[in-house]
């Protein structure tokens, strides 16, 4: 672990060298101007004991994914946000034109338990930046079911993959 005037020092060194994102200690994003996020979505989830033809139940889930910006002066631009399915196909894009989220602000787009067309391995790719470094996004997905007295929620973290936004 890097201690914080450790820290502190290397994001201002190399924010003053112009740099596009900064690492710390444990290589968690602490601020950018931009990134790639990939957001894994479970549309369903195998559960249960295999039936005769040696296949699990399936449960459907919705998906809230969230970005959340998290910099209290800085506002960020969402560039795309695009839905893959579990071999990699692009399903939709539900971002026709770039959004500004402000300070603090969040945004959200819901897949509905009944689409299943991105199957256990779809994904969202979003893509922002920001005209200046900012404290990184948050964005993640809530999935949930809730049917009587049965209930699944969990969350999934998005990972970015790539720095810069444009």
């Amino acid at each position: 672990m890097i201690p914080p005037t450790l820290r502190t020092a290397i994001v201002a060194c190399a924010l003053s060298l112009g740099g596009g994102s900064v690492l710390a200690g444990d290589d968690l994003p602490l601020v950018s101007r931009g990134q790639t996020v990939y957001v894994p979505v479970y549309s369903h989830v195998l559960h249960g004991n295999q039936d005769r033809q040696g296949k699990p139940g399936t449960w459907l889930l919705s998906a809230m994914l969230s970005i959340r910006n998290v910099d209290p002066a800085a506002a960020v631009t969402i560039r795309s946000i695009r839905y893959y399915d579990t071999e990699g196909a692009p399903i939709r894009d539900y971002l026709p034109q770039p959004q500004k989220l402000g300070p603090m602000a969040t945004t959200e787009v819901f897949v509905e338990h009944k689409d299943t067309a991105g199957g256990s391995g779809a994904n969202f790719l979003v893509v922002w930046d920001a005209d200046k470094p900012v404290n990184v996004p948050i964005v993640e997905t809530v999935h949930t079911n809730f049917f009587g007295t049965q209930s699944v929620a969990f969350t999934s973290r998005g990972q970015a993959i790539a720095v810069g936004g444009r």
